[in-house]
């Protein structure tokens, strides 16, 4: 017997339903309430039911599972082609169940609620930094109308603020310069509340061995090596180092008619968080190469534009990765791999 596919459309409060019956072809639409959701399906033959990977997904996979049902995430941007009409929710859910049963469809690996608090931490750490450059950037600006310059660089520029206060005092009314006084309190604030995130980061990793092992590697650190650890989970599920690379947006994107192949620039699909953090990591890699230069790095700076190595240091170090945790190996400066003879 043929197990029951079903597509479900995700929403905060009504769930649509969309499968078939096998053995009728009748076609079933049901909308479900979120309360009455696990109930409906637990009163079910065990089955496949797919869904978009957005808010909440993760969360309900993992319920389902615990059912007895096979569930399978798929990227949002793969189910738009299959909607054959307007965007409703019961388009939407027909689309999910035509997506899921694509032979070569690619699926999103669930995540487990540890791998999310993680992320969780990030995205907290990632607001708090977006916020304090924004509070930083606004400061400078206040104080720059009344003829202060801060130097560049937040902590260079933090140093001088209370000098640059003093100066102003007599030329600025009182509420105003304890207003910027509370703003640097905030500030302050802000980098207690970022260095309590980056220490529970360090805790986990205490007991993430997989964690310590990326660490080795030139360009990653702490925040690099927790972030991808909790985001992807098991590796194995990315067959070669090229692909996690596309998985990551390092790879050109392609254009091609006629039989001829033209590569642009990096598809910058996939995960912006850890594309960022490799880059970033790989920048300091490229720039800061003072003992033990790297010929391969060197030899790349001679003939391609500044950008274009820490983008191939970075697809590098993506495959570096993928190849220490798929294959379960600590990381060997000096390893070489050798080609396979094939007749």
């Amino acid at each position: 017997m043929q197990n029951t596919i079903y597509g479900m459309d995700l929403a905060k409060r009504v769930m649509q339903l969309h499968w078939v019956d096998w053995e009728t072809g009748e076609i079933h639409r049901k909308q479900v309430r979120r309360g009455k959701l696990l109930e409906f399906f637990v009163n079910r033959e065990p089955g496949i039911i797919a869904m978009e990977a957005c808010g909440s997904a993760h969360y309900w996979a993992r319920e389902l599972r615990k059912l007895g049902h096979e569930v399978r995430l798929i990227a949002a941007q793969f189910v738009r082609p299959f909607v054959k009409t307007n965007k409703t929710d019961a388009a939407d859910a027909a689309a999910i169940w035509e997506t899921v049963q694509r032979p070569d469809m690619r699926f999103v690996t669930v995540k487990s609620e540890e791998q999310q608090s993680v992320l969780a931490l990030h995205r907290m750490r990632e607001q708090l930094v977006k916020i304090r450059t924004m509070q930083v950037n606004e400061i400078r600006g206040l104080l720059y109308e009344f003829g202060i310059d801060l130097p560049q660089g937040r902590e260079k520029g933090l140093k001088e603020f209370p000098e640059a206060l003093a100066t102003l005092e007599g030329r600025l009314s009182d509420l105003a310069l304890e207003t910027f006084r509370r703003q640097r309190k905030r500030l302050e604030e802000f980098d207690k509340d970022i260095a309590d995130i980056e220490k529970r980061l360090t805790l986990w990793k205490k007991n993430q061995e997989a964690v310590a092992r990326l660490m080795a590697i030139p360009g990653v650190g702490l925040l690099t090596a927790t972030a991808i650890v909790a985001t992807v989970g098991d590796m194995k599920s990315f067959r070669s180092g090229r692909e996690f690379a596309s998985f990551l947006g390092l790879v050109p994107r392609q254009s091609g008619t006629g039989g001829k192949v033209r590569l642009l620039g990096i598809s910058k699909r996939g995960d912006t968080y850890l594309r960022t953090l490799l880059a970033h990591g790989a920048r300091a890699v490229v720039n800061c190469q003072t003992r033990n230069r790297n010929p391969w790095i060197d030899e790349l700076r001679s003939r391609r534009p500044h950008n274009v190595v820490v983008v191939a240091q970075a697809n590098k170090m993506a495959r570096t990765i993928w190849a220490l945790l798929a294959k379960n190996r600590q990381f060997d400066p000096n390893y070489k791999s050798t080609a396979v003879a094939t007749a």
